[in-house]
């Protein structure tokens, strides 16, 4: 039945391909994340960069009956949002690939208006919209940088960094592809304003599925008076030459509470035990694009460029004057990390 299934929503997908490549704008899906009762920023940055296709954007959002009635309200005055599709059901609760995918598959394997179907390249959304879009027997284009449409053509060109971001790909979707599914990388676009919108709202009915593979069992957050890495305008980081937590706490804590700025750290201190996991700033941690961002104790490898090089001021202090973070710093600083990060939070006090 399963197999079955699929060939349906290839099928109708197939179908869809000659309405979808004559249309004469583009229409986006964006999947809207939250938590706590506020969209989550990321998914802000999508729908901006959903906004610069061109056409009509409506976004959906999943969640519990008592979950969704806040969320909406907020979602409701986005800027640039035209329909906000929402669907309620306990089993959104924690939106898993396995539960979210059908719900997808039912809203485009029929002769929908959208065109393109776009996330934040999330931890969870990355791990639904290829599996929607494999279903569909789609491509799926992730962690993209910029996008542009090409109305005449019907075509979609997006760039994005690989090999560390070493260098740029540039991706050209052609109007073969009846759905353009993308993930965005959220430092790359501004965040969409809560202005004064009043977009409309429309009820979609759950797909309910039967013992799902797989089910949330529990979510661990670290708890911090300080900002969330992921969306700090301000963000200090730390490496190996900090030699232990002890020294890592003791060290950067201070100028971050002077500052105002959440805590980072390279793969190298994270591994060495000196941070949490979730502080990791890098290709295999987070990415961020402060305005701020100090990298004390980092040497520069290409692993952690890749996670902060967006940055707009990048401020580095190493007493290695060869430390390759200096190539990318805006403002460097020759000196013992020991003696310089004290002074500097003298002076700011």
């Amino acid at each position: 039945m399963l197999r079955a299934a699929n060939v349906l929503a290839r099928s109708a997908a197939r179908s869809y391909a000659t309405a979808t490549a004559t249309a004469a704008s583009p229409h986006a899906l964006v999947f809207l994340e939250h938590c706590k009762g506020n969209l989550d920023s990321s998914s802000l940055s999508a729908l901006t960069a959903a906004s610069q296709l061109g056409g009509r954007v409506s976004g959906l959002v999943v969640g519990t009956p008592e979950d969704l009635p806040a969320v909406l309200e907020q979602a409701k005055k986005v800027t640039g949002l035209d329909t906000v599709l929402h669907s309620a059901s306990p089993q959104y609760c924690t939106p898993l690939p396995e539960t979210v995918t059908p719900l997808f598959v039912k809203l485009l394997s029929t002769q929908s208006p959208f065109t393109h179907v776009v996330s934040a390249h999330s931890s969870s959304a990355k791990s639904i919209l290829p599996r929607v879009a494999a279903k569909l027997d789609i491509p799926a284009v992730s962690d993209i940088t910029s996008v542009q449409h090409d109305s005449s053509s019907n075509s979609t060109t997006f760039t994005r960094p690989i090999y560390a971001g070493n260098a740029i790909s540039t991706v050209r979707a052609s109007d073969s592809i009846p759905i353009k599914f993308f993930t965005v990388r959220s430092t790359a676009f501004s965040v969409a304003a809560l202005g004064d919108g009043e977009a409309k709202t429309e009820s979609v009915d759950p797909v309910h599925v039967s013992n799902p593979s797989t089910e949330h069992v529990s979510t661990s957050l670290t708890k911090s008076d300080r900002p969330d890495l992921g969306v700090a305008s301000r963000v200090v980081s730390g490496g190996r030459a900090l030699k232990n937590a002890e020294t890592f706490k003791a060290t950067l804590f201070p100028l971050a509470d002077a500052l105002g700025a959440a805590v980072g750290a390279s793969r190298a201190a994270v591994d060495a035990g000196y941070a949490d996991n979730s502080l990791q700033v890098g290709q295999t941690g987070k990415v961020v694009a402060p305005e701020l961002y100090m990298a004390i104790g980092i040497s520069g490898a290409i692993q952690h460029l890749a996670g902060m090089k967006d940055s707009k001021l990048i401020v580095a202090i190493n007493k290695d004057p060869d430390a390759p973070i200096f190539q990318v710093a805006d403002v460097g600083l020759v000196a013992d990390l020991f003696e310089a990060v004290p002074e500097m939070v003298e002076k700011l006090k």
